[in-house]
């Protein structure tokens, strides 16, 4: 969610959601910051105590969120930065972290909130972390986006338990 045209999520109900927020190390003070908006989010929602988990880097959130997915977390918020330099190594990391995350969610049905950040110079990066002056928080986000989509899951759930509900 980015921009012109993003969502004002309001998540109401997300209080008893089960939350892990998975957050890369590369680029520390970016990802500090970005962790920082995810867990305000949770906060304004009413998840108390998520669970914070630390990964070297974007290349490994998707195989520590499918193990938290399938670990009954309610939600996965996935946090990172991949800045270009001049090899062909950012594709691949760009690549492998947004296909596999996004594997975890279709495979797991747990939604996963991607936070991270893919940008050609570090100035952008810094733009979308949530750090003082930033222009976006792209961790908070993430987070609420996770937030809105577990608690639509939970309800597309709830009303295939009690059929005609809502009729």
């Amino acid at each position: 969610m980015s921009g012109p045209g993003q969502p004002a999520l309001h998540v109401r109900g997300a209080e008893d959601l089960r939350v892990a927020v998975l957050a890369a190390c590369w680029h520390r003070e970016l990802a500090d910051a970005l962790l920082d908006g995810a867990l305000r989010a949770l906060a304004a929602c009413g998840v108390s105590e998520p669970t914070v988990v630390r990964v070297p880097g974007s290349f490994e959130l998707p195989v520590v969120a499918k193990r938290l997915a399938e670990s009954g977390y309610d939600a996965v918020v996935a946090l990172g930065i991949v800045i270009r330099g001049g090899t062909p190594h950012f594709d691949y990391v760009c690549q492998a972290a947004t296909m596999g995350l996004t594997e975890v969610g279709l495979r797991t049905g747990v939604p996963v909130g991607f936070g991270v950040l893919t940008c050609d110079t570090e100035e952008q990066a810094r733009a979308r972390a949530g750090l003082a002056g930033s222009s976006e928080d792209k961790g908070y986000d993430s987070a609420m986006a996770a937030l809105a989509t577990a608690v639509a899951l939970r309800e597309l759930r709830q009303g295939a338990e009690h059929p005609g509900a809502g009729d």
